[in-house]
């Protein structure tokens, strides 16, 4: 299974670095991650900003993510969960209206 991660804060780091080392856990991607991140084994950053919900959602089609978990609050608050809830991809988080 592959995961992504979005955010670029200790917080995420520490989501990804636990997610990884689950054996179901093949790769785990972080949006836009950080220098810790980039060291970590099964673990790869991509460059794309946590507030683009478009270029997110077209890479976890691309590459067939399981599940996206978002850390920082800003994608949260502006809706990032609603947005792929409706293109039917699962994300961890609260909706825009409990964020």
């Amino acid at each position: 299974m592959k995961l992504l991660i979005i955010g670029s804060g200790g917080r995420e780091h520490s989501l990804a670095w636990r997610a990884a080392q689950s054996a179901t856990v093949e790769k785990v991607y972080v949006a836009p991650g950080n220098a810790g991140t980039a060291r970590e084994a099964k673990l790869e950053n991509v460059a794309i900003d946590p507030m683009n919900f478009e270029a997110l959602a077209d890479f976890v089609d691309l590459q067939d993510i399981a599940l996206t978990i978002v850390g920082p609050e800003a994608p949260l608050v502006a809706g990032i969960v609603d947005y792929f809830n409706e293109r039917q991809l699962p994300c961890f988080g609260p909706s825009k209206k409990a964020a």
